[in-house]
């Protein structure tokens, strides 16, 4: 992909060439300036880029939401097309805003903001970026809603600190790029993003402080990290009118699992005695998805049980009320249990739990 600076300068030359001769550069004409410029370029801050090993950047890592059923369910072609599109129109977007695209990680992207004289800016430049690209993926949805094609959505994480920049690799094939505990962070905080979310870190925070509106800060569980991150989603850009499409009705994410569990109705305040069993097939902050054998009803009171492993953890005083029950295949039911009382105790094992598979887990 091109530099900003390239893009820029070649859009300038675009420009005056038209003016002058009274049509466009012919394809390959512009392809040949692009590539003189980005070897001038390369010469003139390859000696700059080697010398500056440490600096502070403000990294974005965006990536497709459920990308791979749509790789499943959809031919190889239509697939690498809608995932050039999205990817290109997303591009566009960081130049716009004089991003720097480090690399493309399959259907994720990592850019890089930065300013030198003003360090605050490239925090602002990465913001209104991220709002941008999530309002461009609304409108890309809305085409591909009238075209029959899946929807797409990106969660976005965003940090900033100081990273390592450097070539790597050797003379048959190398590259610059950053590297370090600031761009792994990065990494675990869009991991905890959901569809059309913007998660920032606290140093973000404190830098864009005044210039964009957030929820309340959330506390995670980051491996490698002895104290719990504070996160906060980016809601809105008071001053540009910007706002956050938000594409999950979601409150918190949520993990794959298959947990056996009990579960017993509670009936005027009352646990009755006897217990019935299932399986969790999903996990949340606030509810489970569950495999039942018989019905419920909708709106019943149930007070749930079962075990974490990864946690070590058996809730205790877990209760919840039925939103939905839906018939399956051999007689058995889909129950959604949203919960209405935890201990604290139960609340912590229960988010430490999903936050460690949601780290742990490479799917989408």
């Amino acid at each position: 992909m091109k530099d900003p600076v390239v893009h820029e300068t070649l859009r300038q030359i675009e420009k005056i060439v038209s003016d002058d001769v009274g049509r466009c550069m012919a394809s390959e004409t512009k392809e040949r300036v692009q590539k003189v410029l980005e070897g001038a370029l390369g010469q003139l801050i390859a000696p700059q880029r080697e010398n500056q090993l440490a600096r502070e950047v403000t990294i974005l890592l965006a990536d497709l939401r459920g990308f791979t059923p749509i790789c499943s369910s959809y031919p190889a072609g239509t697939v690498l097309t809608l995932l050039n599109r999205c990817l290109v129109h997303m591009s566009e977007i960081v130049y716009r805003h004089h991003g720097s695209i480090d690399k493309f990680m399959g259907d994720s992207m990592l850019v890089l903001f930065e300013s030198p004289s003003d360090p605050a800016e490239g925090v602002r430049r990465a913001l209104v970026c991220a709002v941008d690209m999530q309002n461009a993926m609304h409108e890309l949805n809305q085409l591909h809603h009238n075209s029959e094609y899946p929807e797409m959505f990106f969660g976005i994480g965003i940090n900033t600190g100081r990273v390592l920049s450097a070539r790597l690799g050797s003379d048959l094939y190398s590259e610059y790029t950053v590297i370090g505990d600031e761009v792994n962070l990065t990494s675990r905080i869009e991991s905890f993003s959901l569809r059309g979310q913007v998660l920032v870190s606290e140093s973000t925070w404190e830098r864009a402080k005044g210039f964009i509106t957030a929820g309340e800060p959330m506390d995670v569980f980051v491996k490698g990290r002895s104290k719990v991150v504070v996160l906060r989603e980016v809601l809105a850009i008071p001053s540009m009118a910007k706002v956050v499409p938000r594409q999950e009705s979601r409150r918190g994410p949520r993990v794959d699992v298959k947990i056996p569990f009990t579960y017993k109705l509670v009936q005027s305040k009352v646990v009755i005695p006897e217990a019935r069993t299932g399986r969790i097939l999903d996990i949340g902050y606030h509810g489970v998805l569950a495999e039942i054998g018989e019905p419920v009803p909708t709106l019943a009171e149930v007070l749930v049980e079962f075990e974490l492993p990864l946690v070590a953890y058996k809730s205790r005083s877990v209760y919840g009320r039925v939103v939905k029950v839906a018939p399956r295949a051999a007689g058995l039911f889909h129950a959604g249990i949203e919960f209405t009382s935890t201990s604290d105790e139960d609340r912590a094992a229960i988010q430490l739990f999903v936050q460690l598979l949601i780290q742990g887990s490479e799917s989408d």
